[in-house]
């Protein structure tokens, strides 16, 4: 794989250009590859990442279906928008998605939401999480609701999903299981090795607790006609 396509740190990088790198970054391409989807050229992606450049509508719909994303990901339109505001797609149809392609779904690593019962009741919240081993790995603080519910192995859900605002579809990711701190010296030498995301929170959070699933479902919603959907 082409590994050019890192911004210069002296560069004026745009929300738009760090938007697209990472976004490029995560589906493993390069310029290279994003050009070629685009119909463009791998210097003027490069351009688009390291320079405030403001390229039209017309080719921010091809970088976005490139990047399998919408323009508003893009562009940072819904950043500060709760999801889901858009209209039913025409036609949408739910289906299931197999444990196999969940944990395909789930990339790795990421962010999503944790729900567990705490003193004060059932409570959910948003976490870094990696999967190291077939278990998902969250950083936490020790005094946490997850932490102490963890410590007695108190069962726990943990949701990922993604969601196309354009086209009003998406997908998401249940996993449910016993969760439990990691104590051992060197299993914590062994998971922490293997985590490369600090969580976003911040200091503090060095508790490391795993959950087991035992229950992996995921659905996805797809419009006719759509990207990635069926023929309409």
């Amino acid at each position: 794989m082409n590994t050019a396509g890192t911004p210069h740190p002296s560069h004026a990088t745009s929300d738009l250009g760090r938007r697209v790198a990472s976004r490029r970054n995560q589906l493993g391409l390069s310029w290279e590859d994003v050009a070629e989807r685009a119909g463009s050229t791998p210097g003027y992606v490069a351009y688009v990442e390291e320079q405030a450049a403001t390229p039209g509508i017309e080719f921010l719909l091809r970088l976005a279906n490139a990047l399998e994303t919408t323009v508003q990901d893009l562009t940072g339109y819904t950043a500060d928008l709760a999801p889901g505001g858009a209209r039913a797609g025409y036609r949408a149809r739910m289906e299931e998605i197999g444990a196999a392609e969940c944990w395909e779904l789930l990339d790795g690593h990421g962010v999503g939401r944790v729900a567990v019962e705490g003193r004060d009741g059932l409570a959910v919240f948003p976490v870094n999480y990696q999967v190291v081993d077939g278990d998902v790995v969250f950083m936490t603080a020790a005094d946490s609701t997850l932490a102490r519910a963890s410590e007695s192995g108190a069962e726990v859900a943990f949701e990922e999903d993604h969601l196309d605002e354009a086209f009003s579809q998406g997908w998401s990711v249940l996993l449910v299981g016993p969760s439990r701190t990691v104590s051992e010296d060197t299993e914590v030498r062994r998971i922490k090795d293997a985590v490369h995301s600090a969580p976003w929170a911040g200091d503090g959070r060095d508790t490391l607790v795993t959950l087991s699933p035992r229950r992996v479902t995921g659905r996805r919603i797809q419009v006719p006609g759509a990207p990635g959907g069926p023929a309409a």
